[in-house]
């Protein structure tokens, strides 16, 4: 949440450095394009940004998979950039980069993990997400701002540190249930990508239950910015069930999984082989079967 606001705060500066006439003619992917640079020349002087890592013939392979499926869907190619921070995480940039850092390579266990990052990831570019949030943002501030204005007016000034308290709450509340329906909805396109690409959207599921052992406390899903890893996973089952023309091929156990840097023809062809008297060919007889009933910040 607090890199998306920075954003919205970037997109709201390169709106006003541009208030000249050029402004009005300047399109939104222009200035999508104008945040992604500046994104990227802050990312360099921090000296966040990879050039040379073995990670890359990891991280190409897969995101050229993604690309032939995310590409048409936006204005500009996307790009996949490696950059070092700590936590595994990963995010993606109006105009096209994907950044993934070092942290999430090494935490990832399998290829469908991290395309399922990808994938999730390039759906914020595709659904335009930080302008989209910059707008509303923009709407919600002017009207938590007139509502704190009159309130105080009203109680003559007597009340103005708890007016402004609570409207500070109310505006934080607004502003990350707009990043919660994001992520979820994120959630959504990028497993339809990652299956339509070719790889396993499962490989997000497990991400998510990899998250949620590797957390310690946790926070009111009203509080957070994200939906609850379990509140993702559950949504995700939900999906895939609802779709099994698109998802029904894809086995659910983490066993299938395609070791990173592996082709994953080869374990596609080993499960289909293997599969032919368990689990997974009485899934493809019994759909629902596959699909039991039933995130903090991630990516």
């Amino acid at each position: 949440m607090k890199r998306l606001l920075a954003l919205t705060l970037s997109l709201g500066l390169a709106a006003l450095g541009s208030a000249a006439p050029a402004l009005a003619q300047s399109s939104d992917e222009q200035l999508e394009m104008q945040i992604g640079q500046q994104e990227y020349q802050a990312l360099q002087q921090k000296g966040e940004i990879i050039s040379n890592s073995p990670y890359y013939a990891i991280l190409n392979p897969i995101a050229q998979q993604i690309k032939r499926v995310a590409d048409p869907q936006y204005f500009h190619p996307f790009q996949f950039i490696l950059v070092h921070e700590s936590a595994p995480n990963a995010f993606a940039v109006p105009g096209g980069n994907v950044y993934v850092t070092d942290s999430l390579m090494r935490f990832v266990q399998n290829r469908e993990e991290l395309a399922g990052v990808l994938c999730h990831e390039t759906s914020h570019d595709i659904h335009h997400d930080v302008l989209h949030l910059y707008q509303k943002q923009q709407k919600t501030a002017t009207a938590y701002t007139i509502g704190d204005i009159l309130a105080n007016i009203a109680t003559g000034g007597r009340a103005s540190r708890t007016i402004d308290t609570v409207a500070n709450l109310g505006f934080t509340l607004q502003s990350q249930n707009y990043s919660r329906d994001v992520e979820s909805a994120a959630d959504h396109k990028g497993a339809i990508t990652c299956a339509e690409a070719g790889s396993n959207p499962w490989g997000m599921v497990w991400l998510f239950q990899q998250f949620e052992k590797s957390d310690t406390g946790g926070q009111m899903e009203m509080l957070s910015d994200h939906p609850t890893d379990q509140h993702r996973i559950d949504d995700l089952k939900r999906e895939f069930a609802s779709d099994p023309q698109l998802f029904g091929r894809f086995p659910s156990s983490i066993a299938y999984a395609t070791p990173l840097g592996q082709d994953p023809r080869a374990t596609t062809s080993q499960a289909r082989s293997a599969t032919r008297s368990t689990a997974y060919r009485r899934t493809t007889r019994k759909p629902k079967g596959m699909f039991p009933p039933g995130s903090g910040y991630k990516y």
